[in-house]
């Protein structure tokens, strides 16, 4: 819950919920969550985020055609258009990267985290951050690669 509901909130006000409905579609991601996680076999071809995101959309289609009060059968000859997954993938991304970074940041000594910061981040010349923190030049490129590296390490294998 703690990772993913504001990430399923996020979705859902992206795919055009007020905050109070998708605020009830996450209970009810959740819900079926639960109910499915004791059946639910991990693939590492697949990610559980991408089935996190199926059960996100089945709910949220479900609520749309309850909401236009269609019969079942009628909708599901429509074409559902998902206009709201690329918008949903690029913001699962940039949650998840910013997420890891949070997690990371008290792995390192701050001058480390902050040399990589204003280098990767804010986009500072290596030289002028060696000024601003004190350090040598090639001690802000290690201390980068080693953020960027842990980064990657933290990150593999998931479905980005």
């Amino acid at each position: 819950m703690e990772l993913y509901a504001p990430l399923v909130h996020r979705w859902a006000v992206r795919a055009g919920l007020q905050s109070a409905d998708a605020a009830d579609l996450v209970q009810d991601v959740f819900i079926t969550v639960y109910r499915e996680l004791p059946h639910f076999k991990y693939d590492p071809q697949r990610s559980f985020r991408a089935w996190l995101k199926a059960v996100t959309l089945n709910l949220w289609r479900t609520k749309q055609r309850r909401a236009a009060a269609l019969p079942l059968r009628d909708t599901e000859e429509l074409p559902v258009a998902d206009p709201a997954a690329a918008v949903w993938e690029q913001e699962y991304r940039a949650w998840l990267v910013a997420r890891a970074l949070k997690v990371m940041q008290t792995d390192f000594d701050p001058h480390v985290w902050q040399a990589c910061w204003l280098t990767v981040v804010e986009g500072q010349a290596a030289e002028v951050v060696a000024r601003q923190l004190g350090m040598s030049i090639g001690a802000v490129y290690a201390a980068r690669c080693r953020v960027l590296a842990r980064l990657r390490e933290e990150l593999a294998g998931l479905d980005l």
